[in-house]
């Protein structure tokens, strides 16, 4: 069996540098690499465009790369609750790509099997669509979407074994598992790794086939992005 276990989020992130397309699974504060994103904002790397839902809070998530100034470009669904994001978007600091929430998770998708682009009606008529290919279907508008391209994913999981299986628990399971694959290289943490043969194959949500390097996590702060209470 490939073991393809790595003793820390430094050996994980081995050969990321400036200028890459990141991919970071995760809704919010949900599901997100936070060990990986940590390593990042250590390491200082500059340039980067990344791909995810959203870019988490001021102080927590991608919020912290944006705090740095690392990221040079986001491409996401959802930018709100990010009051830096908000100000480095307006005043033309950073690059912003927004993409319809079902868009971006079949772009994803799509390059992870291998498609290079594929035709979707969301977005037609729209600012979405411009300068993008159009056709119609069955006498419906679609605009052409292309797959995308990144070096890196980094996904998280709540257990996987050496050989790179992984299982997502509840609502983590978000844009995780379509993240796997769909980069050069694909770097998986978890909350608990466990040797090759331990998981139930029914129970796997993506084959090891789709990881490179896998981790076990530490410190997860599991943050509630709005906390709302009621009085008694």
């Amino acid at each position: 069996m490939i073991r393809k276990t790595v003793e820390s989020v430094t050996k994980a992130l081995d050969g990321v540098e400036d200028n890459m397309t990141l991919m970071l699974g995760g809704f919010g504060l949900c599901g997100i690499p936070e060990n990986a994103i940590a390593e990042l904002v250590k390491r200082n790397v500059k340039g980067l465009t990344c791909i995810s839902n959203n870019a988490g809070v001021d102080d927590f998530g991608l919020g912290l790369l944006l705090q740095k100034k690392q990221i040079k470009k986001m491409v996401s669904s959802y930018v709100g609750e990010n009051e830096e994001f908000e100000r480095q978007m307006l005043s033309g600091e950073l690059d912003v790509e927004l993409i319809p929430q079902g868009t971006l998770a079949e772009r994803c998708r799509a390059a992870q099997s291998g498609f290079p682009a594929f035709y979707t009606p969301a977005g037609y008529g729209t600012e979405v669509a411009e300068g993008k290919e159009s056709r119609e279907f069955n006498g419906k508008m679609y605009i052409l979407e292309k797959a995308f391209e990144a070096d890196f994913a980094f996904v998280k999981a709540w257990k996987g074994d050496e050989a790179g299986n992984l299982i997502f628990k509840g609502t983590a399971r978000n844009f995780n598992p379509c993240m796997c694959g769909a980069a050069k290289i694909t770097v998986a943490e978890v909350e608990e790794l466990v040797p090759a043969g331990e998981l139930d194959p029914n129970q796997i949500h993506i084959p090891g086939i789709f990881v490179q390097r896998i981790f076990q996590g530490e410190k997860y702060e599991k943050r509630i992005e709005q906390r709302t209470v009621r009085t008694k």
